[in-house]
């Protein structure tokens, strides 16, 4: 309750800005020349009853080359056109990356946070046995043996339970051995963040990251009066569910959770992905480091793709498990995806970016959506590489 009245003045704020025109993207890019493949992908997800709607943004490091939204944010075709500007949609799992593991991005920066701490230093009820070996770096590269998901909320009911349950759950593997994506790592880096700052979490992630950057619409637990702006995520009782997170773990935690509880746009996630492809040069200066931001994309020698909050891409994936950042990016491509339907990858190599972001969990038309969708986010990636010569000059990727 106290997250949502914190965020309810910057809902007002941002309801303000919401309804002004031009804010966002002065620089309207071009929607149609170069990027029917593009389009044809996005559609094709519609029409397979993967999602009612979406939004493709595609740039580099200081530009918006393309920016759309396409179908409706329901299946009903009197609902509105998602906006890449004014649409919010549920992040999930990009949380980490854009919430969790940035604000510790720069805590590490200024000295507050050491990487290869154990983790026990700041949380001293994460301890006894193996887990004093695990280091915060481990949390963000999946690397600390924690199991990969735990359905906390089905036995407990209040954010402090859910907590206990945290501390009291065991590795699986030896810390430091094997990655393995896990929900309950962010979970704890959000305590982390709580701990080292003595700030609640979503304090902590607009001081130390929306603020910086001008993410002035992306926020947790948006309050009522954004609703008519938000791309419904669930279902209840047959009527959509907007503006509540999707994951129920995280609406334990009261909306606001280290590995999911964001909402924001396709204009503030580009935004976003511009400031990592300059290494750390925000829109106020320097937001962090360049040597600080190239040891959180490093993989650890036990990683795998797994990166310090992103992952990168699957090298020769195999035909029946492609990788969502297709088969053109570059070894140096680094991204992030969502249960909801979102997803967020970085080339810097190609000095690209894209954001898709889906409401895939609303109410999918077919089964298996997911599995699907994996399919579809490499088609478009590849279609956005594709589009690049013919819009822009540009090289295609070897």
């Amino acid at each position: 309750a106290s997250a949502v009245k914190r965020m309810a003045s910057g809902g007002r704020r941002l309801a303000v800005m919401f309804a002004l025109c031009g804010l966002a993207f002065s620089h309207r890019p071009l929607l149609s020349q170069g990027f029917g493949d593009v389009d044809a992908a996005v559609r094709q997800g519609i029409r397979k009853g993967l999602y009612p709607g979406a939004v493709v943004v595609i740039g580099h490091r200081d530009t918006v080359l393309y920016a759309r939204g396409y179908g409706h944010l329901t299946w009903s075709g009197g609902s509105a056109r998602p906006d890449p500007d004014s649409t919010l949609w549920d992040l999930a799992s990009i949380t980490k990356v854009v919430g969790t593991a940035s604000a510790v991005l720069r805590l590490v920066d200024s000295g507050v946070v050491a990487l290869d701490a154990p983790v026990a230093r700041y949380l001293p009820r994460f301890a006894g046995g193996a887990k004093d070996l695990v280091t915060v770096r481990m949390l963000l590269d999946h690397t600390s043996g924690l199991p990969p998901y735990v359905p906390f909320y089905r036995s407990a009911h209040s954010p402090g339970a859910v907590v206990d349950r945290l501390y009291g759950e065991p590795l699986e593997r030896a810390p430091g051995d094997s990655a393995a994506y896990s929900d309950l790592n962010a979970m704890l880096l959000g305590l982390l963040l709580e701990q080292v700052t003595a700030k609640p979490l979503d304090q902590v992630v607009q001081a130390e990251v929306l603020d910086p950057l001008g993410l002035d619409r992306t926020l947790y637990c948006p309050p009522a009066r954004l609703r008519k702006w938000i791309a419904p995520s669930g279902r209840y009782r047959g009527r959509p569910v907007r503006g509540e997170v999707n994951d129920q773990n995280a609406a334990r935690f009261g909306g606001v959770a280290g590995h999911a509880g964001l909402f924001s746009t396709g204009a503030d996630l580009a935004r976003f992905a511009q400031v990592w492809l300059r290494q750390g040069m925000g829109p106020r200066g320097r937001w962090v480091r360049g040597e600080t931001m190239r040891a959180f994309l490093t993989p650890g020698t036990s990683s795998g793709t797994r990166l310090l909050g992103w992952d990168s891409p699957t090298r020769d994936a195999p035909p029946d498990d492609p990788s969502v950042f297709g088969t053109l990016v570059s070894p140096s491509a680094y991204g992030h995806t969502g249960w909801t339907g979102t997803e967020l990858w970085i080339d810097p190599a190609r000095d690209m970016f894209v954001v898709f972001l889906t409401n895939r969990s609303y109410d999918p038309r077919t089964r298996r959506s997911i599995d699907k969708l994996r399919v579809l986010r490499g088609q478009l990636s590849d279609a956005a590489f594709r589009s690049m010569p013919r819009c822009c000059g540009a090289q295609l990727p070897p």
